[in-house]
């Protein structure tokens, strides 16, 4: 009998794709306006501790103001360019900017962004974990295969936080979940 060489289940991490809106960024709806990003608390320090593990990270993004026509591509890209200037790099930033009724395949819930990030950093969905605010981001990583972090805001449903499958209270936390032996803010534990 040949035995197959094993993979470990689950792989280990490699990157982690992000929410913008209610996760990396405070959520200001159909926000066109690099001056109204602010970050999260602790949003600096969490995405510190990931790059200083040497994961690759990335962003997966729905932007329906543009199909919905209430933004211009050019604004949201402003808002993205502060993003990177607030936070630092990203390997990969992906969007949806088609309308929900549009019927794409990379809008989250589906899970075309989280691939395409996946294919864009060099890893399989499996070893990315995605953080997000709502159920969608939840369902995007899942069908793409990824793991799902929770992290829920006044915007998150109920139902969203009792079915995600692993919830944190803070991006920090949602780190040390991604990061085993290391405490909120990135430390060693």
């Amino acid at each position: 009998m040949r035995h197959r060489r094993t993979v470990p289940w689950p792989p280990p991490v490699r990157a982690v794709l992000f929410d913008r809106d209610g996760t990396l960024v405070h959520d200001v709806p159909y926000n066109g306006d690099p001056e109204r990003v602010r970050p999260v608390e602790g949003a600096r320090e969490a995405l510190a501790a990931l790059r200083d593990a040497g994961l690759a990270l990335g962003v997966v993004s729905n932007q329906s103001g543009i199909g919905r026509g209430r933004l211009t591509t050019a604004q949201v890209d402003a808002v993205d360019h502060r993003i990177r200037e607030l936070l630092g790099p990203f390997g990969t930033w992906q969007r949806c900017p088609h309308a929900p009724d549009a019927g794409c395949t990379c809008r989250k819930p589906m899970p075309g962004m989280v691939t395409a990030a996946a294919a864009a950093l060099g890893v399989r969905p499996q070893e990315c974990v995605v953080i997000g605010d709502i159920g969608a981001d939840v369902e995007a990583a899942h069908a793409a295969g990824a793991r799902s972090v929770l992290v829920p805001t006044p915007q998150t449903l109920p139902a969203e936080v009792t079915s995600a499958p692993e919830v944190a209270a803070t991006l920090g936390e949602a780190v040390a979940l991604v990061l085993p032996g290391r405490d909120a803010a990135g430390g060693r534990r």
